[in-house]
This record gives structure tokens, sequence and C-alpha cells, in this order.
């Protein structure tokens, strides 16, 4: 098993709630009100900002140059990629870059992100990638999953693109690159007390992105 597997199946019920929360399932059935999905596009602006921190964080801390240029290359595939592709895709929601950039977070962005950086920086490198792991890799598995359900890319779901989006290739490898990450830097065997402190990482990671699922619905 890779150290995902293990962390996800120790944290089953928050992993569960996470992937499976009404919000994405709501998009796949093309029922998610839209005032919810806009204001998830506009704090998921700001979330990104916040990861750029991260990885700018985890290429510091890199202890060799392969962990320092990975720390980089996510910088740049977000600084540089993923934003500019995030405010593209706003657009078609009728969301200006004014609208993001005048945006205020909203507590669960906050109490998120900035999680992932107080373990950045006072826990290490390993520390550092559990706590990004629920999104990087949970991305993929819901878009995966999403992808098979009946309909869910249906021309008429508006919805469909951002499963497009996360079941490609190209997401799906950024997933599985970021698993064989963590078992890199985990090195081999994690004892018992290591183990039980990366699960508690990664389950508290995983409530805190349900909660951003369900911001925008208690925005809707």
């Amino acid at each position: 098993m890779t150290l995902f597997d293990r962390l996800v199946d120790a944290s089953a019920d928050d992993w569960r709630a996470y992937v499976e929360h009404p919000f994405v399932e709501m998009m796949a059935a093309g029922t998610l009100p839209e005032a919810a999905f806009r204001h998830y596009l506009v704090q998921d602006y700001l979330f990104l900002i916040q990861f750029a921190r991260a990885y700018a964080l985890a290429a510091y801390k890199g202890r060799t140059m392969e962990e320092m240029r990975y720390g980089l290359d996510g910088l740049r595939a977000i600084l540089d990629g993923e934003m500019a592709l995030h405010v593209k895709y706003c657009a078609g929601w009728g969301l200006a870059p004014a609208d993001l950039e005048a945006a205020d977070e909203d507590m669960p962005t906050t109490a998120y992100t900035r999680f992932v950086l107080d373990w950045g920086v006072r826990g290490d490198l390993l520390d550092l990638h559990v706590a990004l792991a629920p999104c990087m890799i949970g991305y993929a598995v819901i878009g995966k999953r999403l992808a098979g359900i009946p309909g869910a890319l249906s021309p008429e779901n508006p919805y469909a693109p951002w499963i497009t989006e996360y079941s490609a290739e190209g997401y799906q490898s950024v997933g599985a690159a970021t698993i064989a990450h963590l078992d890199a830097l985990a090195g081999g065997e994690v004892g018992q007390a290591r183990f039980r402190q990366l699960r508690d990482l990664f389950a508290q990671a995983s409530r805190l992105e349900a909660a951003f699922w369900q911001m925008g619905l208690d925005r809707a």
C-alpha cells in the first residue's frame, strides 16, 4: 500500500465526507445552485494564491535539488498556468478578474490555507505535502468518480467542464505523481507514532476540504 492508501484507510469517514460531499454530488447531477459554484470559484482563486505560497515554502524546505525543483515546479504550475486558466474559466461564469481580486477570503478558505502553511512552517516537508494531499489527490479522485456517473459529462450539465478537467489524463497524472512523491518523502516504512501524526494531519485537511465545499452551499 502507498502512504496515501494508508492515510485514506485510517481517515475513511473524513475522506468520504470530503470526496462524496453533496456539493460534488450535485455537480455531477447538474443540480448545484449556480450561486454556490460562483462563490466556490472566487474562493478557489484566493485559495490558489495561498497554495502557491505553500509550494514556494516546499522549494525552500527541500533537502535536495530534486525536492527543491518539485516545489518550484508546483509554484510555476500554479502561477503561470492554473491561475490564468482559472481566471479564464471564471469569465465564463460572469466573474471578471476585478471580481476575484476584490473578494475577501471566506473563513473556510482562511482556515484551510493557513492550516497548510502553518504545518509547512513548523513541520517537515512530508508534513507539508500530506497537508496538501487531500487537495492535490482528492480532486483527481473526485473527477474520476464523477466522470463515471451517467449524465455527469452531458453537454447540458453546466459543471461538465469542471468534471472533465479533473478526470482528464493531465490531472490524473498530477494525482498519481503526488502519491508517488509522498512515498518518496516518507522514505520507506513509517513508524506508528509518526503515522498517527500524519493521519491526524491528513484527516484535518480532509475535514477542511469538506468545509470548503460546504462554504459554497451555505452561500447559495
